[in-house]
């Protein structure tokens, strides 16, 4: 049986593992449970003590009680390796690139987010190391001399027919950019986060420093948007890594005024993610023309009630005809084999789309590839496993072997 001492030490849980029992207050155990973090149920025969089962998302969490009392922290450890994850996520993020240095850089961190602090501190070091980006910032303003235009609306409505301030707006060159605000906000992220090593700490607080003089980004506010260009090509990946930190799990109160903050990465996602921009990638050197679209909306019935959104739907060169249907489910297959559910969505998806064949990508299972024949309709499903425990060069092989597999699928 779990000691009391759970309450305070670290709580271990692996993704998709079988639930284990911890003692916990109850108050926390509600938490947990209402946040959607792990499966938390409590014991029916032992007070004090919940059933804990990861689900997809991996990372930690820590659950702070406002009478100051020591925070409970959940960490959720991946099944794929950690250098593994972030191939994935980095290839999903910008596919142009080789991430294989950012796998050899984390594999020393066996957690999550100490791994991910890291890739972040060093890609917004090499991003700072010629200087911060200045860039042209659209500036409204009052002002005691002209700059600029005046905003000759503004100033009537405001100074009514005073001369002094003047209401102006023009273009500022600075380091107050988008891009530099992005930066800041994933660093600060970061060191408000539980776990980051002390080493890598102290590294984001330096780099908090360089970017001392760009304006924090409130939380709560959107992020402002930035576009890749050739002069910020050096932020590129930090900017993309910066965004992965800022769309994890944010602190959120909890009835009872209990906190939750933390980071979390949702495996489902990411293996979503992966799949349908590797196979974009690749379509662009097999497809001989073909053009993937990702999450693209269509209809199951004709008065277009029922809406649909395959992963990735395959057109026709110079066309608007489907020739392939894909969908990525983060499964591996169990001795009973998948299930049947995810058969019958795509069964659908090839009704509607008019397709004779459509194709399920698992990530793993005890064989590569296995297809279903429907009764009466003809229709085959493909069920594909990807195995994730395989080196990067592998697996992208692995992807390239389905896109020419799915260009030659047949239609109706």
């Amino acid at each position: 049986m779990t000691s009391a001492v759970d309450a305070v030490r670290p709580i271990e849980l692996v993704e998709h593992a079988p639930a284990t029992r911890h003692s916990l207050p109850d108050a926390v155990g509600r938490a947990l449970a209402a946040s959607d973090v792990v499966d938390a149920a409590p014991d029916p025969y032992t007070p004090g003590f919940w059933s804990l089962r990861a689900g997809s998302k991996v990372g930690a969490v820590a659950v702070t009680s406002p009478d100051g009392g020591p925070p409970v922290t959940v960490r959720v450890t991946p099944k794929v390796p950690i250098a593994r994850l972030f191939f994935l996520l980095g290839y999903s993020l910008d596919p142009s690139r080789s991430w294989r240095d950012e796998e050899v850089e984390v594999a020393e961190h066996r957690d999550l987010l100490p791994a991910l602090a890291h890739a972040v501190e060093r890609q917004v070091d090499r991003a700072l190391r010629q200087g911060l980006l200045q860039g042209y910032r659209a500036t409204e303003e009052s002002a005691l001399v002209v700059r600029g235009r005046i905003r000759e609306a503004e100033q009537i409505r405001r100074r009514f027919g005073a001369m002094l301030p003047v209401e102006v707006a023009y273009d500022e060159f600075t380091t107050d950019i988008a891009e530099n605000r992005i930066l800041r906000a994933g660093v600060e992220r970061l060191l408000r986060l539980p776990g980051v090593p002390r080493d890598v700490r102290r590294r984001l607080l330096h780099q908090r420093a360089r970017l001392a003089d760009v304006t924090a980004i409130v939380r709560g506010q959107p992020l402002p948007d930035w576009l890749p260009t050739r002069l910020n090509a050096r932020y590129r990946h930090a900017l993309h890594l910066a965004r992965a930190v800022l769309d994890g799990l944010s602190a959120e109160h909890t009835p009872g005024g209990l906190r939750i903050d933390g980071f979390l990465f949702d495996m489902n996602k990411l293996f979503e993610d992966f799949v349908t921009v590797a196979l974009r990638q690749a379509f662009r050197t097999t497809g001989a023309g073909h053009t993937a679209r990702l999450q693209d909306s269509h209809h199951l019935d004709e008065a277009a009630a029922i809406r649909m959104k395959p992963d990735l739907v395959l057109y026709e060169p110079a066309g608007e005809t489907p020739c392939a249907v894909v969908d990525a489910k983060y499964k591996a297959e169990k001795r009973g084999g998948y299930p049947d559910a995810d058969l019958y969505q795509m069964l659908a998806y090839c009704t509607a789309l008019g397709l004779r064949e459509g194709h399920l990508v698992y990530a793993k299972g005890n064989a590569p590839h296995t297809a279903h024949v429907v009764r009466h309709a003809g229709t085959v499903i493909h069920q594909h496993a990807l195995d994730l425990d395989q080196e990067p060069t592998g697996l992208l092989t692995a992807v390239e072997g389905l896109a020419r597999r799915l260009v030659n699928t047949p239609r109706v």
